[in-house]
């Protein structure tokens, strides 16, 4: 009898203990999500200890920290109205449309926010992409009212009347781009980067056919000098742009660390940290 009232003791202990262990992860995950933030900087907060790094008023890095996002627990649309076959993957959903044909996937997004960030600071003449076969399409010849003619692997340029330095008429431009470029022709333009040196808008990137990108959106460090960043992603079908969930380490999801990262494992893609890139 005696040994039976032990054992119930210690297994009303073990329960104690796994219930204040489930507490000290909930709370965790409470202190990182603000579920009324509208920002990625203002959704997310940093995990003890760290602290996001500081970035300069008008750069992209700036710009990806302080994206406006949807409300919490929003959706991921496909470019059809369509909802994702998978609800599980994403933390939060930037507030930035995906159109309405299967174009915008995972390179694409990531040059759409890069255009669209160079777009607003009017960096017109930084706007360039290399579609697949490696022609330059310079939106700066785009708004003085050249256009492409596309025959099989051929492009070049002819002048019309066109003349825009309008929004919709950069949208058209950023429409050849997701047609025509990808994975392939982004991994080839973009610099190789190092996992130690990594910045926000460094993209993560496999070309192929399928190949994917991710993009980082945003980074802390701590004392040690240990560094924390987060993900973001569109995919096939063409969707809405979302943060990636951790997986591999939910205590501080949507963070992963660099420390000891080898292969970086997201939820529906697998990268090596040599597949790291920058702009």
């Amino acid at each position: 009898m005696k040994n039976l009232l032990l054992i119930l003791i210690f297994a009303l202990l073990s329960c104690d203990f796994d219930v204040q262990k489930q507490i000290s992860i909930t709370k965790q995950k409470i202190e990182i999500v603000q579920e009324k933030g509208l920002s990625i900087k203002t959704r997310f907060l940093t995990p003890k200890e760290f602290k996001r790094v500081d970035t300069k008023s008008n750069s992209f890095e700036n710009y990806l920290q302080n994206f406006k996002l949807k409300p919490n627990n929003a959706k991921v649309h496909l470019y059809n109205g369509e909802l994702k076959n998978r609800q599980d993957v994403h933390a939060a959903i930037l507030d930035i449309t995906v159109g309405k044909r299967d174009l915008q996937q995972c390179a694409d997004a990531t040059m759409r926010l890069r255009a669209e960030f160079l777009y607003q600071q009017k960096r017109y003449n930084e706007i360039h992409f290399n579609f697949t076969n490696g022609f330059n399409v310079a939106y700066s010849k785009w708004r003085k009212g050249f256009r492409l003619n596309i025959n099989g692997n051929k492009v070049n340029w002819y002048k019309t009347n066109k003349e825009s330095t309008s929004y919709k008429s950069f949208s058209k431009y950023m429409q050849y781009i997701f047609m025509y470029a990808g994975t392939l022709s982004l991994e080839k333009e973009l610099k190789n980067a190092s996992i130690n040196n990594m910045k926000i808008g460094d993209v993560f990137i496999q070309g192929g056919s399928p190949g994917h990108a991710i993009i980082v959106v945003d980074m802390a460090k701590n004392l040690k000098n240990e560094t924390i960043f987060m993900l973001a992603q569109s995919y096939m079908p063409a969707q809405e742009i979302h943060i990636l969930r951790n997986f591999n380490n939910t205590k501080i999801s949507p963070w992963y660390k660099t420390e000891n990262l080898k292969d970086l494992k997201t939820p529906e893609w697998n990268f090596k940290i040599e597949d790291l890139k920058e702009f």
